[in-house]
């Protein structure tokens, strides 16, 4: 049976559609260097390409991103992989490594002055990142391992947390319990498609303002939402003509940030090019995006019921 729950209904207005949740409890998130998510806050963008390929391009992205939000008043975190241990085959890059990636990571959020999040596979990998990132991520398919996201809420440092493909957005409440437990004080919780078959994602947008239910913000993930697992043999496919159209849907259901995955040419990116949005067409994506949630805003806070 489905639980009910409030609506993402929005309030608010200024740069980048600042809008509140108009769900009680639906929280908000310290990230770093002044990025505050959720409630009555400017839209947060996390976006980067899926994996560390080199300093310059991460730092090319970083940039033209920062350049980007900046300009359309909408908060930004940079994201990217220093090591992709869910590789659908062996062959599939992963990336620099924890060493050399975090090194570059640090750097970026450094020179940038930019919140950096990046993802953690073992429980022994959470300290590390944390002294080089302000944002650890856990993955939806690690979403329910209890040590690794004791070891994360460890480190004091702000938590994203990707629903599973396989779980019901009710069932998050359950993992918001645990990070709390440990002490995490600022916490996000993404969306990013229900497995539906084989090779394939949905989005229910229901979901969205249930997992609001947890008393966290809420992140749509656009760019995996679309991804097709697997669906190339020894790699994912995605269809990225998609994304707009759903991140279209979820800001105007109404979110707290966006999680995007990006990069210069995503036809020669080592990893999840099929589902990435090129670099030079998100800014008008986003100029579209932030309009929307100004009009919802507009509309002040929807009922929880009809």
């Amino acid at each position: 049976m489905t639980p009910k729950s409030g609506s993402a209904g929005a309030a608010g207005s200024g740069s980048g559609g600042a809008a509140g949740s108009g769900s009680a409890g639906a929280g908000r998130a310290e990230l770093g260097k002044g990025v505050v998510c959720g409630e009555v806050q400017p839209l947060v963008v996390i976006a980067g390409p899926c994996v560390v390929e080199s300093k310059d391009l991460a730092h090319e992205v970083a940039a033209r991103m920062k350049e980007i939000c900046g300009r359309l008043g909408v908060q930004y975190v940079f994201k990217a992989s220093y090591d992709k241990a869910n590789r659908t085959s062996l062959s599939g890059y992963r990336g620099p490594g924890r060493d050399g990636g975090l090194a570059i990571l640090s750097e970026i959020g450094r020179q940038l002055n930019l919140p950096v999040l990046t993802d953690i596979h073992e429980s022994g990998d959470a300290a590390i990142a944390a002294e080089h990132v302000d944002v650890l991520q856990i993955p939806a398919f690690l979403c329910r391992q209890t040590d690794l996201l004791l070891a994360a809420a460890a480190t004091g440092k702000a938590i994203n947390v990707k629903k599973g493909q396989f779980l019901a957005p009710w069932d998050m409440k359950n993992v918001v319990e645990k990070l709390r437990s440990g002490g995490a004080a600022n916490v996000l919780l993404t969306e990013r498609g229900t497995s539906f078959g084989y090779n394939t994602l949905v989005v229910d947008y229901r979901g969205l303002p249930q997992l609001r239910a947890s008393g966290a913000p809420v992140i749509f993930d656009v760019t995996h939402s679309v991804q097709q697992p697997g669906g190339q043999g020894t790699s994912s496919g995605g269809q990225r003509e998609y994304a707009g159209a759903l991140a279209r849907a979820a800001v105007a259901v109404g979110v707290d940030g966006l999680f995007l995955e990006t990069h210069p040419d995503p036809d020669k990116a080592p990893s999840d090019g099929p589902n990435m949005i090129p670099l030079h067409r998100m800014e008008a994506l986003l100029e579209q995006l932030v309009l929307i949630r100004k009009a919802v805003a507009v509309s002040g806070p929807q009922p929880t019921t009809y």
